[in-house]
C-alpha cells in the first residue's frame, strides 16, 4: 500500500526538554493502514514504513494517534532541514508500507 498526501507539520511537545515534528496521516489511509495492520504490532502499535518528503527518502514507523484517531509519521530535524521546511509548513508525503 501507497499512500501520498499533503500535511501540515505539527509540534508534539508532552515533553519538557525534548520536541518532536509530526504529519498526520489522512482519516481514509489511517483506517487502510488500519485494516492492512491488524494483529500482533510493535511497541506503542508502531507499523514499519518507507517515506519520501521531497527529495529526502527514509524509513521510520508510523504510531496510531487516539486524540487525532489517526497515525502519525515523526518527520526527523535531518529530512525538515534538507527539505527546507518547519512546523506549519505543509509537505507532500509519500508512504509505503514495509510491514503489511
Amino acid at each position: 500500500m501507497t499512500a501520498v498526501f499533503e500535511a501540515e507539520l505539527w509540534e508534539w511537545d508532552a515533553r519538557r526538554t525534548d520536541s518532536w515534528t509530526f504529519v498526520s496521516l489522512p482519516a481514509e489511509a489511517s483506517d487502510d493502514i488500519r485494516e492492512r495492520s491488524a494483529g500482533p504490532r510493535r511497541g506503542f502499535g508502531a507499523v514499519r514504513v518507507r517515506v519520501t518528503v521531497g527529495a529526502t527518502r527514509w524509513q521510520t514507523s508510523i504510531f496510531p494517534d487516539s486524540a487525532r484517531s489517526a497515525y502519525v509519521l515523526p518527520v526527523k530535524r535531518a529530512v525538515r532541514e534538507a527539505e527546507g521546511i518547519d512546523v506549519g509548513d505543509v509537505c507532500t508525503v509519500s508512504l509505503e508500507l514495509v510491514d503489511g
